[in-house]
């Protein structure tokens, strides 16, 4: 896998309750970094939180990298369904972001899905030094990005369901 190719990580849970509750903690764009090593937290921007067009700052940590602030975009915000941000650029991102709510029986069916690029991100400094390692370099950040999405997933699954 090449960085041009759009990788991408998915990870799913079902949470024993109705997607108005899950909505509202997806939304919440604060509560991944109480679950997350990387993410730290973040602020929106615009009046009114969650909607499309609206724009917040992100707080990110690596122990190898160190810390940096993004900005992003909602690109997609229908209630109870997607909740969807770009980073950096709404039309060329360096990353977009997303979680998918259904409902499943009396519950709910969870996503989150993130693809890195098309735009470059702090990822390519590490391939440009390295080329030829390009593809263990994704490969290990698409498995910190899912220990981190499920995590997330996991923690809000136990806030959902009152645990």
């Amino acid at each position: 896998m090449r960085y041009a190719d759009g990788p991408t990580v998915e990870v799913e849970i079902y949470v024993d309750a109705p997607p108005s509750r899950v909505w509202e903690l997806v939304t919440d764009i604060e509560l991944p970094a109480r679950f997350s090593e990387e993410f730290q937290g973040a602020t929106w921007l615009d009046d009114g939180g969650p909607s499309a067009g609206s724009r917040f700052t992100g707080r990110n940590r690596h122990p190898a990298v160190g810390e940096w602030t993004t900005t992003s975009f909602v690109v997609a915000c229908e209630p109870e369904r997607i909740f969807e941000w770009a980073v950096g650029d709404a039309d060329e991102p360096g990353a977009s972001w997303r979680f998918e709510l259904e409902p499943e029986g009396t519950g709910t069916r969870l996503k989150q899905w993130m693809r890195m690029g098309p735009a470059r991100s702090g990822l390519n400094a590490a391939i440009d030094a390295m080329p030829d390692k390009e593809e263990r370099i994704i490969a290990r950040r698409q498995d910190e990005h899912g220990k981190n999405m499920t995590a997330t997933l996991e923690g809000i699954k136990a806030l959902a369901e009152g645990r």
